[in-house]
């Protein structure tokens, strides 16, 4: 990132002889007497050593020769004059390098000069040698820089007199026939280019710039490279330090703090690395080469994308660059739903909804699936004409036998063919044949995904209206036969956008997004917002109805087990469980109902009760309910077993393995970490409840 760089000049020298003994002279005005340690001219061996002009490093407002670890430099320099010129007066300063003594002149005359007590220590350039303007060293750890104009550089591979440096003048040669013609020489006459010709390679970037005939460092931004060759440039370049990379490091760490300070950012919940994402939409998931792949919705600088992660355990993720975006020879503006399938030819597919093109497809055989072509034929499903029956929407897209299926969603799913990815794509015909009892056949199918399990098939997808919800029933035909529909979400549209992916152990795992609650001030304030709901593994039982469990990686999160019960809990009473408390936490109840109308536990819960988040079996509406959310649930005896998940601003309850229900939790209060038992309108008891605080499994 050579735009982002400070103000320097890095240029390679490929010397046929060692520089050993050596001249270094610059015309020089400081911008400022009170900057610190950047330097004029360096000679950089690209190992970490070099030689400098440098300003002000041990003392200030004075000029030293500057080198790695002050090898040889001298630092008692309290003797040595200070700089006097302002920013508008030149002074020539130049260093000589002879065996081992090292001679400080400005204007010609010699104001420091010392013997190198260790000889071993003696810099010896050999073939490839940078030299850098504006900053010490290429690998100076710190963004410290100098500011001013140059009016003319040179490099001798001899050690000139006092004689010779006196008869120097900027952009002449000397009259003094003894003094050598320059073994680099640049006079910024009109241009950058090094005028001896033995660097033909040049690059003015950020803020450097030559005007009135010198090079101008703005101290922040510019920087001018030459090289001999093309080549050298290309090569020198990643070598100079970005000046903004260590306020981005500053920002990084001030903001992974802010982070980590955040009480409703969850700890063990796939969460967005940074930014505000609507939607955060899962997508592409997708077993790949021994790795779970994660895709998803987020913005950046406005337009939709698809971001990407990866893990071994669906618990620990490495994000990866953005996956797909679009591009100046893509027709979309914008990445939306879509999945992930392998086709023929071993390659993963990725098809997706290109914004403002129509339904899209892109491929990818590399291994961490970082490298995607999109197909030229897209969209293989452009916006269809006024009237026609089907939207180009939310697409699914698989392969079946010797076929290639997609659903395009919307209003009037549809279901489109083709024999190969860029054939032209064939309208088959409505996806569904018909619908189910309180379902209107023209329900929105969006965010579809389409699987066998069970011997049956399953249409997962969203209404924007109804929410998440799946059908149950049977593909022939080349349409979809529902028998059975249910929701995932009921009050509203929290757990939304659900995508699955069939793992080596053939196992369905769903994700979804959950909806951010907080005010929108207060979420853009925090700096993230993009949450996924956990990972469940789903069944399906003998009444067609899908069964979600939480997957078995996550006991691995488990720590400081603890065991209660059994408890006997009385009509209309609350017990707190004393020494249990926390913001991350596993519960695992074995709930005996007895005569109980409902009975469950309370999670977040302030000391006085004033907030709670309750979790619950309600025999009366036959539901499992958490908070105000309420899925269907029917226990099948007089027992239930709970699973609930606390994670700061979220909570999942399973019950029996059966029915899932995740709410949203911001409690005020610090204190709001207790755990508590109830039981209304009846007399209930727990068995055995065990409870674990939760490793996080998100870095921060």
């Amino acid at each position: 990132m050579i735009e982002a760089c400070l103000a320097a000049v890095a240029l390679v020298l490929s010397a046929q002889e060692p520089l050993r003994d050596k001249t270094l002279v610059v015309w020089v005005a400081p911008a400022n007497l009170d900057q610190r340690s950047g330097s004029a001219l360096t000679l950089d061996d690209l190992e970490g050593r070099f030689d400098g002009i440098v300003f002000g490093e041990i003392e200030p407002r004075r000029w030293m020769p500057g080198s790695e670890y002050y090898r040889r430099t001298q630092r008692d320099q309290s003797s040595w004059p200070a700089e006097t010129a302002d920013a508008t007066t030149f002074v020539q300063v130049a260093i000589v390098y002879r065996g081992r003594s090292i001679a400080l002149y400005r204007n010609g005359e010699e104001i420091a000069a010392y013997e190198v007590g260790d000889p071993k220590s003696l810099l010896e350039l050999g073939s490839q040698v940078a030299v850098v303007s504006g900053i010490r060293h290429l690998a100076q750890g710190d963004d410290a820089h100098f500011a001013g104009a140059i009016e003319d550089m040179r490099v001798y591979s001899v050690p000139l007199t006092a004689q010779e440096i006196a008869a120097l003048r900027p952009d002449e040669q000397a009259d003094e026939s003894p003094v050598p013609e320059p073994w680099a020489w640049w006079k910024f006459d009109g241009s950058a280019n090094e005028a001896t010709g033995r660097f033909a390679a040049t690059a003015l970037v950020g803020g450097a710039k030559v005007e009135g005939g010198r090079l101008i460092l703005d101290g922040e931004t510019g920087v001018l490279v030459a090289a001999r060759t093309q080549a050298d440039l290309e090569a020198i370049l990643p070598g100079v330090p970005d000046p903004t990379l260590r306020s981005d490091i500053e920002a990084s760490r001030r903001f992974r703090h802010r982070l980590l300070a955040d009480r409703h950012r969850p700890l063990y919940h796939f969460v967005i690395p940074e930014d505000y994402a609507m939607p955060f939409d899962p997508n592409g998931a997708i077993f790949w080469r021994g790795r779970y792949h994660l895709f998803y919705i987020y913005q950046e600088r406005g337009v939709h994308v698809f971001g990407h992660a990866s893990s071994l355990d669906l618990l620990h993720w490495r994000h990866h660059p953005p996956a797909l975006f679009p591009t100046p020879d893509s027709p979309e503006k914008g990445i939306f739903s879509g999945n992930c399938f392998v086709n023929k030819d071993g390659e993963a597919t990725m098809v997706y909804h290109g914004v403002g093109a129509g339904n899209c497809m892109a491929t990818s055989s590399d291994d961490q699936l970082e490298r995607w072509t999109k197909l030229p034929t897209n969209p293989f499903i452009p916006f269809p004409p006024e009237g026609a029956p089907y939207r180009a929407w939310d697409p699914f897209g698989w392969l079946e036998g010797d076929t290639y299926y997609a659903i395009s969603g919307g209003e009037r799913a549809a279901v489109f063919k083709a024999a190969r990815l860029t054939d032209r794509w064939t309208y088959v015909g409505d996806l569904l044949h018909h619908t189910v009892p309180g379902v209107d056949l023209r329900e929105d199918i969006s965010c579809a995904d389409f699987f066998k399990l069970g011997g049956k098939h399953v249409l997962i997808c969203i209404s924007h209206r109804l929410g998440a919800r799946y059908y149950v029933g049977d593909w022939k035909g080349e349409q979809f036969h529902p028998e059975v529909h249910e929701q995932m979400s009921w009050s509203d549209n929290l757990y939304f956008a659900p995508e699955t992916l069939e793992d080596d152990r053939g196992r369905r795992i769903l994700w979804a997004w959950i909806f951010d609650r907080r005010p929108d001030a207060l979420r853009r304030a925090s700096g993230w917002s993009g949450e996924m709901a956990l990972p469940r593994e789903l069944a399906l039982g003998p009444d067609n109805r899908l069964r979600f469990k939480p997957i078995e990686e996550l006991k691995r999160l488990r720590f400081d087990e603890r065991a209660f019960g059994p408890i006997e809990l009385e009509p209309g009473a609350t017990r707190p469980l004393e020494g249990l408390s926390g913001d991350a936490l596993e519960l695992e109840i074995e709930l005996e109902l007895g005569s109980a109308r409902r009975a469950g536990v309370e999670v977040r819960r302030s000391p006085d009760g004033a907030e709670r988040m309750p979790v619950f079996v309600d025999l009366e509406k036959k539901a499992l309910s958490v908070g105000d959310e309420a899925g269907p649930f029917q226990p099948e005896g007089s027992s239930v077993v709970l699973r609930v998940f606390v994670d700061r601003g979220v909570v999942e309850a399973f019950a029996d393995d059966r029915q899932a229900v995740v709410r949203r939790s911001y409690p005020t209060r610090k204190d709001s970490m207790g755990v508590a038992l109830f039981a209304e309108g009846g007399s209930a008891s727990v068995r055995r409840m065990r409870s674990w605080r939760m490793f996080p499994s998100n870095p921060y």
